[in-house]
């Protein structure tokens, strides 16, 4: 009897491990062929960054499934932020209680500052203070001058007699208009007082490649008009202040007049409708400085250069709009020079969606 409930014990333990083993493999096989079902999308070609690259809407096709989804969703998202860009500018264009802060004559002013690569069918408008150091030297690296932009000396980028980039300027009437209806055209902007506070520590504080005039002539220029108390003897001891600076923007006529006795208007605080002509000239692409880490490669790819030229690294943070900064440089400046110079600029405001900066307005 004993042996009897020996046996029976025996048998009920073998139908248990059976049981357990038999689950045991139908989990494992459906896992197995799970795990190999999920993969196939992102593994069979590999995983692959996807660059944005501009289209005309009668062209963009649905995503290829074997795309990551999160990278397929971020190239739409700034295909549209591009096209947003480029209505809003056309809208505000439009608005004709704006015409005149944005709307200009397509003059030679404005052709001197349009850079030419023939090679690539490429037009670039120069917006100073907006990281144009750069583009300059993958135009040049595209021309032919220089194998990457690594290899160009900072000191030949802005030598326009050395540099290899003809201005659009200088060619005649018909191939203008041949490259302006044909190029892939483009430029950066920057949130406008951000633009002129880089203006002035760049011309008037640091000066970096030596351009003595800034400090020398122009300075004392406008401390001579526009600073409200000063003495003669100290104009070159205490140089030019930002708020002197404001007021010299601020005063259109003013201004006008001290430009013409250094030959034209001054490029480093033009505004952007002064430079570039964007509503007169119709742009494939307006990049913004504050999402440079994305216009980049959008732009490289849109105007098919991803595999000729690299655009140099962008130092991390400089391209974040720094509120604090704005705030700093315009304390103690009185509300109503500083709605002369919003008046003055507020065509850029507009046609680029930054928003007034009614912080300092109000």
């Amino acid at each position: 009897m004993r042996h009897h409930w020996l046996f029976l014990g025996a048998c009920g333990w073998m139908l248990l491990i059976l049981m357990f083993v038999s689950k045991f493999i139908s989990f494992r096989a459906t896992d197995d062929s799970g795990e190999r079902a999920g993969g196939q999308s992102w593994t069979m070609s590999g995983p692959k960054v996807v660059k944005p690259v501009g289209v005309s809407s009668s062209q963009k096709q649905t995503p290829k499934p074997s795309h990551p989804p999160t990278e397929v969703h971020a190239v739409a998202d700034w295909q549209s932020v591009i096209d947003k860009r480029i209505e809003l500018l056309s809208a505000v264009c439009k608005n004709n209680s704006l015409r005149n802060v944005t709307h200009v004559s397509i003059s030679k002013f404005i052709l001197d500052r349009i850079f030419v690569c023939d090679k690539r069918k490429i037009l670039f408008c120069q917006t100073p203070k907006v990281g144009n150091t750069q583009w300059k030297k993958v135009l040049i690296v595209l021309n032919g001058a220089f194998p990457t932009v690594e290899k160009i000396p900072e000191n030949l980028v802005h030598d326009h007699e050395k540099n290899g980039l003809p201005r659009l300027s200088s060619l005649s009437p018909q191939e203008i208009t041949h490259r302006l209806t044909t190029y892939f055209k483009f430029f950066i902007v920057r949130d406008p007082f951000e633009r002129l506070i880089s203006a002035f520590k760049d011309k008037f504080v640091k000066n970096p490649r030596f351009e003595p005039w800034y400090k020398h002539d122009i300075a004392p220029v406008i401390i001579r008009k526009y600073r409200k108390s000063h003495h003669v003897s100290d104009l070159a001891a205490s140089g030019l202040h930002f708020e002197d600076f404001v007021r010299y923007l601020g005063d259109v006529d003013g201004r006008q007049r001290i430009d013409r006795q250094f030959g034209e208007p001054i490029i480093h605080w033009v505004t952007y409708a002064e430079l570039c002509a964007p509503c007169e000239i119709h742009y494939n692409v307006v990049g913004h400085h504050e999402t440079l880490e994305q216009d980049v490669p959008y732009i490289l790819k849109a105007a098919g250069i991803e595999e000729l030229v690299s655009y140099p690294a962008i130092p991390r943070g400089i391209t974040h709009y720094n509120r604090s900064k704005v705030e700093h440089y315009f304390s103690g400046i009185s509300k109503r020079d500083i709605r002369r110079l919003y008046a003055r600029y507020q065509g850029d405001f507009h046609l680029f969606g930054y928003p007034s900066p009614d912080f300092l307005l109000s």
